[in-house]
């Protein structure tokens, strides 16, 4: 069962990356920035960000609570605005990369931050 969540997640953050536009000559994926009006249904202030290559983690902050989400790689920075779909959760998730355990975190399929 973990081992279908774990591929499930794995799918939306690759069809996530398939999906992200080329910028330019630099073969690099652009950030995704939303105007202010556009709407995710889920929305906080990054707290903190972990790049590995592969995934960006986010730990978002949302009033009194905090989320851990990743997402395929992007630019996010310490208090930005950022909004991201509902994913995929995952509890007492190790990252090999990391070598961290997070207690849970959301595989979301988009993420962007809101300007």
């Amino acid at each position: 069962m973990r081992r279908t969540s774990i591929l499930f997640a794995l799918s939306l953050i690759s069809t996530a990356a398939v999906a992200a536009a080329p910028v330019a000559s630099t073969g690099t994926t652009a950030p995704i920035v939303l105007a202010a009006n556009t709407q995710l249904p889920n929305q906080g202030v990054v707290a903190s960000t972990i790049d590995t290559g592969m995934y960006t983690y986010i730990e978002v902050s949302q009033g009194d609570k905090t989320v851990w989400i990743a997402a395929t790689t992007m630019e996010a920075k310490k208090g930005d605005k950022i909004g991201f779909d509902d994913g995929a959760v995952m509890t007492n998730f190790f990252s090999k990369t990391l070598n961290r355990t997070f207690p849970q975190v959301i595989f979301v399929g988009k993420a962007a931050v809101i300007k």
